[in-house]
C-alpha cells in the first residue's frame, strides 16, 4: 500500500492565499479558482460561514461567489445536492497523474491532503487574516482509493452521479482521471470501520506538518520511522538526504515548495499503517 500527501486548497499561486484556520481550531481548504468548473463558490454549502461570502472576504474580492470553483477533492456529502450513490471523489491530471501512475497508485492507496493554513479573525461580521500569525502546513482529510476512472479527452464517467466533477469537464486533457473512494478504510486486507474519506474537521497536534518551532511552514516534523534508512526510499520529491534530519525522537524535513503528490510505499515504512489508522480513527 502507498500512501500519498497531496497538495490541496489555496496557496500564493491558486486563490492568492492560505486557508482559513478559524479560532475555534476548525481547518476549512478552500477549492481553488476553476474558469471550467460548472460549480461556483456560492453553490458549495459550508455552516456556519457562506464560502461565497467568505472567498470573497479574505481575496479581497479577486474572487467572487459567483466564479467557478474546483471542488476537488470533494469529501464533504454535504457540501452539494448528490445523486444516489454518491461517493467521495478525487480528479488529478497532467505531470502530477503521471507521477502517480508511475509510482503504481491505485485501489487501496491512501491519499493524506495537506495544504497550508493560517488563522483568521472574525471583526464586524467580516473575516480577514489575523496579524502577525503565522501559516502552517496541516492535513485536513483523506482518501483511501477504490477505482480510477479514466475520463481523458472527455471520456464519459461511468456513474452519473459523478458527472458533475470538475475533471469530467476538462476536455482537452489527454491524461485525466478520477480516484474514487472506498466506502471503509481497509488496512493490512482488514476493514476497520471507518469512513473511506472525509475530512478533519479540527486541527490537531497530530494534524500538523510544520514544526511547531519553526517560522517556515515547509520545515517538516514527521514521526521518527519516516527518515529514510539507506535500505528505504524516501517521499518522493524528497530523495535528497540533506532535506532530511533525526532529532531527538522526531524527523525534521525541509519540504519542496511546490509539488502536488508526494508517495511513500509502506513496504518500507509499515509504521505508516498505525499512523494512518491513528489519525483517522481519533476524527471518529
Amino acid at each position: 500500500m502507498k500512501i500519498i500527501l497531496s497538495r490541496k486548497g489555496f496557496d500564493s499561486s491558486a486563490g492568492g492565499v492560505p486557508n482559513p484556520l478559524f479560532a475555534d481550531g476548525r481547518l476549512l481548504s478552500l477549492p481553488i479558482p476553476d474558469a471550467l468548473s460548472p460549480i461556483t463558490y456560492s453553490d458549495i454549502a459550508h455552516q456556519p460561514e457562506r464560502l461565497g461570502s467568505l472567498v470573497e472576504q479574505l481575496t479581497k474580492q479577486r474572487i467572487l461567489p459567483h466564479h467557478g470553483a474546483h471542488l476537488d477533492p470533494d469529501l464533504r456529502v454535504g457540501a452539494l445536492p448528490r445523486l444516489p450513490g454518491w461517493r467521495p471523489m478525487l480528479g488529478q491530471y497532467g505531470a502530477a497523474q503521471s507521477h502517480l501512475r508511475n509510482q503504481g497508485v491505485g485501489a487501496g492507496d491512501v491519499f493524506l491532503f495537506f495544504t497550508v493554513f493560517q488563522p483568521v479573525v472574525c471583526i464586524e461580521g467580516g473575516y480577514q487574516w489575523q496579524r502577525q500569525s503565522r501559516p502552517i502546513h496541516a492535513l485536513w482529510g483523506w482518501l483511501q482509493v477504490d477505482e480510477v476512472l479514466d475520463v481523458s479527452h472527455g471520456k464519459p464517467v461511468p456513474y452519473a452521479w459523478a458527472a458533475y466533477h470538475p475533471h469530467c469537464y476538462r476536455h482537452h486533457e489527454a491524461n485525466n482521471v478520477i480516484y474514487t473512494a472506498r466506502q471503509h478504510l481497509t488496512l493490512g486486507g482488514e476493514n476497520r470501520q471507518l469512513p473511506g474519506a472525509g475530512v478533519f474537521p479540527f486541527l490537531r497536534p497530530e494534524l500538523q506538518l510544520s514544526a511547531v518551532d519553526s517560522t517556515k511552514p515547509t520545515l517538516w516534523e514527521l514521526p521518527f520511522w519516516f527518515y529514510p534508512e539507506a535500505d528505504k526510499k524516501p517521499l518522493t520529491y524528497h530523495t535528497n538526504l540533506n532535506r532530511w534530519q533525526r532529532e531527538g525522537e522526531r524527523t525534521l524535513l525541509q519540504s519542496v515548495y511546490r509539488g502536488q503528490e508526494f508517495v511513500l510505499d509502506t513496504k518500507d515504512y509499515p509504521e505508516a499503517l498505525a499512523w494512518v489508522e491513528g489519525l483517522i480513527s481519533s476524527n471518529a
